[in-house]
């Protein structure tokens, strides 16, 4: 696919780098001049989510009732395509960008912990790169989402000591233990989303995902692990957050010991910036749809580092629906591919 697109984009006269992160998976940086100094970037995810539970033909692209079918056809390969399809256009008709457009193919936004991103995110700083606009392409029905959710995920490992179910008393009872920290979350979690949200975004949560242990029906479990997820709000800081639920889990093990860690060492803080700012602004004018903000995470999370910097703006935006992604049967609506396109042509020719 990155081979592909480089060639793709080589052909429509874009200097093209292949960064290799993940050994096979490269990113791929295809810059098109343009004839102001601003310069806008476009970052499209890769990759898709499995084919496995789909009940439709995941890759014939078919078209019926106004719809366009197949994995990735929403999430994300719609905004890629009309991207490019522009790209042909203007070159056929002679035209000149007026920005430069870097036009970004990142790897493994749905599972790897956005690898790609944050990859593309150090190329941003080696290269010195000063980057107008970012826009996540992702379904949000062409509307500008300027704020989600970053977040952590909590690995929590509790030590207890076999023992003979018939003398639980020999024993320390890892699983209890556990369920005790499961209550304290718990009422962290409504702890957490009692308090007043300081942003549209809304406040964060915290919500226990797995949990495993026990050796048998006759031992006294001598350990037990589970998982908690940590949504960050706008406004938290991340290690902080880890810091408090690392105390809360302790405590509550006593007199067992729990171990806490980040999940592979992982953890995003909330993406936000006004919902007035130039590009959002814009956007929504362009496509008559309203700013909001989004319950999901983006590659959006890998550049709030440098927002402010080195970025001026970042805006989520794309055609189609998030309600379609991942689902047996994708599809995007062509309307909606057609807003995206003359929200581009606009963006990228510089037409009011």
């Amino acid at each position: 696919m990155a081979n592909w697109l480089a060639e793709r984009c080589r052909g429509l006269g874009a200097e093209v780098e292949l960064d290799e992160k993940t050994e096979g998976r490269p990113n791929v940086y295809a810059h098109f001049p343009g004839t102001s100094a601003e310069t806008i970037c476009v970052d499209v995810h890769l990759d898709t989510v499995g084919i496995e539970h789909m009940t439709d033909e995941p890759f014939d692209g078919r078209v019926e009732h106004g719809k366009l079918f197949g994995r990735g056809s929403v999430d994300t390969k719609a905004t890629l395509a009309v991207v490019l399809a522009l790209l042909e256009s203007i070159e056929a008709d002679g035209a000149q960008l007026r920005p430069n457009l870097l036009l970004v193919g990142s790897i493994s936004e749905e599972i790897g912990g956005l690898v790609g991103a944050f990859h593309f995110a150090d190329w941003i700083r080696e290269k010195q790169l000063e980057l107008n606009s970012v826009i996540v392409a992702e379904p949000t029905m062409c509307a500008p989402v300027h704020g989600h959710k970053g977040g952590l995920g909590l690995d929590v490992t509790l030590r207890g000591l076999a023992a003979h179910s018939s003398k639980p008393e020999l024993g320390a009872n890892a699983i209890a233990a556990a369920a005790r920290v499961i209550d304290a979350y718990v009422a962290e979690h409504e702890a957490i989303i009692a308090a007043p949200a300081p942003t549209p975004v809304g406040t964060g949560t915290l919500s226990v995902t797995m949990i495993n242990g026990g050796l048998g029906e006759n031992i006294i479990p001598d350990s037990c692990t589970l998982h908690a997820g940590r949504r960050i709000a706008p406004g938290e800081d991340p290690l902080t957050v880890f810091d408090h639920l690392k105390k809360l889990a302790v405590d509550a093990a006593l007199p067992l010991e729990a171990e806490v860690e980040i999940t592979d060492g992982r953890y995003f803080s909330a993406f936000y910036q006004d919902s007035d700012s130039a590009l959002v602004t814009r956007l929504s004018s362009l496509a008559e749809t309203k700013p909001e903000v989004a319950t999901y995470g983006t590659n959006a999370l890998a550049y709030v580092d440098l927002l402010g910097s080195q970025i001026h703006e970042i805006v989520v935006f794309g055609p189609g629906s998030i309600d379609q992604a991942h689902k047996a049967s994708e599809w995007v609506d062509i309307s909606q591919l057609d807003m995206a396109g003359r929200v581009y042509r606009d963006l990228l020719l510089g037409a009011d």
